[in-house]
């Protein structure tokens, strides 16, 4: 097995420098106690700002584009190539963590500032982007940077207004944007060869096996459902139990099954009851109407198809077998993206090089290669988060797998390099 192509003090020095520039981001909130950087707010733009300075001091040719991405380019040796887009976004959640999106941006200008600090040039450009609303917070749109950039910006998305009346369109003017191109900022497909994100894995299974780095194999599919058990509402007192036609038992017996349910189904399917009402929620009244969410999530349309057939099918013989009535209707579905095989296997290559194994693991969480995936080939790396947490401000990294997956990053980068650039 070769060595990675960064040596071992250059990368620890690459991951110092990262969980600074970290922190330097983490100040740049509307809240000084909590770190909160929504869409085009004066704390994104400066956040623009700074990154933005970070990248011309690499060499770069930077620019806020019509949607507001930050975008930094690192030019080739053949400009008739398509370029290797690296990045992650720069907007946050509210009260959120501090790695989650900046950790990725910044360690893509450590494989550019690699190359600039010894004056080399890939056949193709590298561009960096730090990409405007990943999270979707200030406006309820998720992907709308990453949107903007594949052209799929839906029309009455410039009408969407958060919680001060504020519109999109109004919220890029004040931002010094022009909400009649944003057409503008969509890059054509011969734009890029590939996209390459890293981030924070937020969850433990990479802290479970012992490990820095894991290659992610797709990030999953989602179905949303409003469900409902109907039942017959009376005393709670001279009902007897074989007579109850009881909602909340009913729905209470299915909602045990779920975890087995989901575990027959693989390991990579997940399964949520988030939210419940029990009406007519009286202590001395059996329910009989129970009204409940179901979320369920998994790397595959059809295995997630599958489950949610027997969850469904369950609750109604449960619901049959207690005299009461099932019903659901989805709010809400996105198919699952799978990672790019052959940037998986140049991902798990680069890992093998820097740990010595590679693991590979869907993301729970979504993404903005997600959107990519429309446009480009995606690949997507995860760094080991402590137990976990995100979305937190107890978010938190090592500098050690800071410095290893800054190293899988560039490694990646460079053998991805050699493959186009000799084609």
């Amino acid at each position: 097995m070769t060595e990675p192509r960064m040596p071992a003090e250059l990368a620890d020095s690459a991951a110092l420098r990262v969980m600074a520039r970290c922190d330097t981001l983490a100040g740049i909130s509307a809240a000084p106690d909590e770190l909160t950087r929504v869409y085009l707010s004066p704390q994104h733009l400066r956040a623009n700002q700074q990154v933005g300075a970070w990248m011309r001091a690499m060499g770069m040719r930077v620019w806020q584009d019509e949607v507001g991405n930050l975008c930094g380019r690192y030019e080739g040796l053949r400009p008739d190539l398509p370029a290797i887009l690296l990045g992650s976004h720069l907007d946050t959640v509210r009260n959120a963590g501090r790695y989650d999106g900046m950790l990725g941006v910044l360690a893509a200008l450590e494989v550019v500032h690699y190359l600039h600090q010894r004056r080399l040039r890939l056949p193709m450009a590298i561009e960096v982007i730090g990409f405007a609303d990943e999270e979707g917070t200030r406006f309820g749109i998720a992907l709308l940077g990453s949107r903007g950039i594949t052209g799929n910006w839906p029309a009455d998305w410039l009408d969407r207004r958060d919680a001060e009346g504020i519109s999109v369109g109004q919220a890029l003017r004040h931002a010094g944007l022009d909400p009649g191109l944003i057409g503008r900022a969509k890059r054509g497909q011969a734009a890029f060869c590939a996209y390459l994100e890293l981030h924070i894995e937020q969850g433990p299974c990479l802290e479970s096996a012992g490990l820095a780095l894991g290659v992610v194999s797709a990030i999953n599919g989602a179905r949303r459902l409003n469900c409902r058990f109907t039942g017959v509402a009376g005393h709670a007192g001279t009902v007897p139990m074989a007579g109850r036609r009881d909602a909340l038992n009913t729905a209470a017996r299915w909602i045990a099954r779920i975890d087995d349910i989901v575990a027959s189904h693989g390991p990579d399917l997940v399964a949520t009851v988030g939210e419940l009402q029990c009406l007519p929620g009286a202590v001395n009244v059996i329910p009989g109407d129970v009204r409940l969410t179901l979320d369920v999530r998994g790397p595959d349309d059809r295995a997630l198809a599958a489950l949610l057939d027997g969850l469904l099918g369950c609750a109604d013989d449960i619901a049959g077998r207690y005299g009461c009535v099932f019903s659901s209707g989805e709010f809400y579905r996105i198919d699952a993206t799978p990672c790019d095989q052959r940037l998986q296997s140049l991902l798990a290559d680069s890992l093998r090089k820097v740990q010595g194994v590679s693991l590979a693991l869907p993301s729970g969480a979504g993404h903005d290669a997600i959107a990519l995936a429309q446009s480009w080939p995606v690949g997507m790396l995860f760094v080991r988060c402590d137990r976990g947490i995100s979305h937190h401000p107890d978010e938190a990294v090592t500098a050690p797998d800071v410095a290893a997956a800054v190293r899988a990053y560039l490694e990646a980068v460079l053998a991805l390099s050699e493959c186009q650039g000799s084609r």
